[in-house]
């Protein structure tokens, strides 16, 4: 099987050493988003609310881009810098996945990239 690597036509080019996401066979892995404005390519700090729907908008983007939706996402991992926001979380991430919702691990982490305070990486099917 063949690799293709998927970038974001919407986002700036990236110097960072790992691709959005990979495709192979019939699945997309997905790598970790945080909250970063596809149009600026800075980072977006805020509520949890704030960075938790910027983060699942950009993993949405991403799928698509490689062919791929959240309907047909298989496992996400999630990480969280703080615990505390496991409920208002889910709140959130069930407006994504309102139904058939994928496998899903949360992690608390002690720190995320630029501070963030999600990260979200994910596996789907084309």
């Amino acid at each position: 099987m063949e690799k293709r690597i998927v970038t974001r036509k919407d986002a700036p080019k990236s110097d960072s050493p790992y691709s959005p996401a990979v495709v192979c066979g019939s699945l997309v892995f997905v790598s970790g988003q945080v909250p970063i404005d596809p149009s600026t390519g800075a980072f977006r700090s805020g509520t949890l609310a704030e960075q938790a729907n910027l983060t699942l908008e950009n993993l949405r983007a991403v799928l698509e881009e490689a062919g791929s939706s959240m309907d047909k996402v298989l496992k996400t991992t999630v990480f969280l810098a703080d615990m505390a926001d496991f409920a208002a979380f889910n709140e959130i991430y069930k407006r994504y996945f309102p139904k058939d919702r994928p496998a899903r691990s949360c992690i608390g982490v002690k720190e995320l990239p630029f501070g963030a305070r999600v990260e979200i990486e994910a596996i789907a099917c084309l």
